[in-house]
């Protein structure tokens, strides 16, 4: 609705970046959470040039209590909090045993305690107005996880569960804020430039890929739909049903193929500079280098928001089916 509160942690780049640009086409005013400031800075810019309002606030969302005066801030600025969405994360591409514990912890306090800590600072504000919604972004890692990515496939198994438990105390409340998780597949975004890495090639999202575009028109629907969950893509639905199947065959696929599907031909740059305890300087907008292999649509999303479009020409197509295989019957 225009003029809702919106608040996006990650939100100077990838996904967090498209997302706002998508609410502010909608009128929404936005807190944009993020560490670098300078990148805030733009997004602001770019907000209100489509038409939204936006407030900035330098946040580590590894620290709750930044997490939570940012919420304080963004209420003071803007008023109640309509919408929160957990975006921001940060990861290490290496295999376990080249992580050191230092690094397996600031990704994993960036990407899950980052999620709970948001999703205290909206619970805080929704529950007593009886209204919100939080929105966890996901990914198909949360159900299958897949070689060199270790702290983020267990961050995002982590957001999972947590969501599951928060959700039941909601439900058993009659609590009418809620609360969604959307699980995504490779995405087009600069994480792939700037992720900590010890891989010998650059890293790449697995493919197919898709334009961040497409998440944050899935973040936007879900925002304003309330469903307990959202895949997009077909990959996304393909690795979270096979494993529910074939887990075993799928580890062993992965770890035939999962090493190469995670990096291109291209060498590691010598001066490559990563995001892991600080953030690199320069605007990477919301898109990766891989705008060339990226698709800007999912048709899974379309059928997964149109359940009753595709459930009527479902009923259609078998009534159809029937009536002209009775004909056949029939001789005609």
């Amino acid at each position: 609705m225009p003029g809702e509160v919106v608040v996006i942690t990650g939100a100077s780049a990838g996904v967090g970046r498209a997302t706002a640009r998508e609410f502010a086409r909608h009128g929404a005013r936005l807190g944009l959470l993020a560490r670098d400031r300078d990148r805030l800075e733009t997004a602001v810019m770019e907000v209100a040039e489509l038409g939204g309002q936006a407030h900035a606030i330098s946040t580590d969302v590894a620290d709750a209590q930044q997490v939570f005066r940012a919420a304080e801030e963004i209420e003071r600025e803007f008023g109640p909090i309509d919408i929160w969405i957990n975006n921001a994360m940060t990861t290490v591409f290496a295999p376990l045993v080249e992580i050191t514990p230092e690094e397996y912890r600031r990704a994993t306090e960036v990407t899950y305690f980052g999620a709970v800590w948001g999703t205290m600072a909206a619970l805080k504000r929704m529950l007593p107005r009886d209204r919100g919604c939080i929105v966890q972004v996901g990914s198909a890692l949360a159900y299958r996880s897949i070689p060199l990515q270790a702290p983020y496939c267990g961050a995002k198994h982590a957001i999972a569960g947590f969501t599951d438990s928060v959700r039941t105390e909601l439900l058993h409340n009659k609590s009418k804020v809620s609360i969604t998780m959307i699980q995504m597949p490779a995405l087009n975004t600069p994480q792939f430039q700037w992720c900590r890495t010890r891989l010998p090639r650059q890293p790449q999202p697995v493919p197919p890929i898709y334009s961040p575009e497409v998440a944050a028109r899935a973040i936007y629907w879900a925002a304003h739909n309330r469903r307990r969950e959202l895949f997009v893509g077909m990959p996304t639905v393909l690795a979270i049903e096979a494993n529910k199947i074939v887990p075993g065959l799928l580890d062993r696929y992965l770890g035939f193929t999962g090493y190469d599907s995670q990096q291109t031909d291209g060498p590691i740059e010598s001066e490559r500079r990563d995001n892991l305890f600080e953030p690199v300087p320069g605007d990477f907008g919301a898109s990766g280098k891989f705008n060339a292999r990226s698709s800007g649509y999912s048709p899974e999303l379309w059928c997964g928001t149109h359940k009753s479009i595709v459930f009527a020409a479902t009923l259609l197509g078998c009534g159809l089916v029937l009536w002209f295989s009775r004909l056949l019957d029939k001789g005609i």
